[in-house]
């Protein structure tokens, strides 16, 4: 869709679809226009943040981090999924990436997708997530590797199925099951650890 600038004058932004906006921010850089998507994911992506730090403020930094970021990365966005389902993954990997810069600690590299298919594992019943006390469980997720914490953020904080992670991390089913079945298992040993 091209606007012509007598149209672009009297265009409501805000009555754009997300990939409109987006198209429009990519070809003109405008930042008025770019405010418009701010106005409607920046609660979105402040609670993301806020599930990674404790902190409201260091939230709100990180929240203003993304967008600037946001701002210069939008012609990455090729329209292949829902706008909001790649601002969603491009937050968590950006908070993931603050929480490990933040750290400054070695992080443990996955295996490959074929020894992760291949492996056995002992299958963590979801009950035993659903028993733990809140501020322990807290505390928990706080000493939990970013990558790992993520994956449990997206199954059960965000609700999300399966394939709908598989989307979001480009890791197969079998893959993905792992993943969260190891992090509920490192969860649940820390969680054991805390008094």
């Amino acid at each position: 869709m091209t606007i012509s600038k007598k149209e672009d004058k009297e265009l409501n932004y805000s009555a754009l679809e997300d990939a409109q906006l987006v198209d429009h921010i990519v070809k003109h850089k405008e930042s008025k226009v770019f405010g418009v998507l701010y106005d409607r994911y920046s609660n979105i992506v402040y609670n993301k943040c806020l599930s990674f730090v404790k902190s409201k403020d260091e939230a709100q930094d990180l929240t203003h981090d993304i967008f600037i970021k946001l701002f210069f990365q939008l012609k990455k966005f090729k329209g292949d999924a829902k706008f909001s389902t790649w601002l969603y993954s491009f937050t968590y990997n950006f908070c993931v990436n603050y929480i490990q810069r933040k750290h400054q600690k070695k992080k443990e590299k996955f295996q490959s997708l074929d020894n992760l298919e291949n492996h056995p594992y002992e299958e963590i019943d979801d009950n035993e997530i659903y028993k733990m006390q809140a501020e322990r469980l807290q505390k928990s997720l706080q000493l939990l590797d970013p990558n790992d914490k993520m994956i449990l953020l997206m199954k059960y904080m965000d609700g999300m199925s399966h394939k709908e992670i598989q989307q979001l991390t480009d890791l197969g089913d079998s893959a993905v099951k792992m993943r969260i079945n190891r992090a509920k298992k490192r969860l649940l040993d820390i969680y054991k650890d805390i008094d």
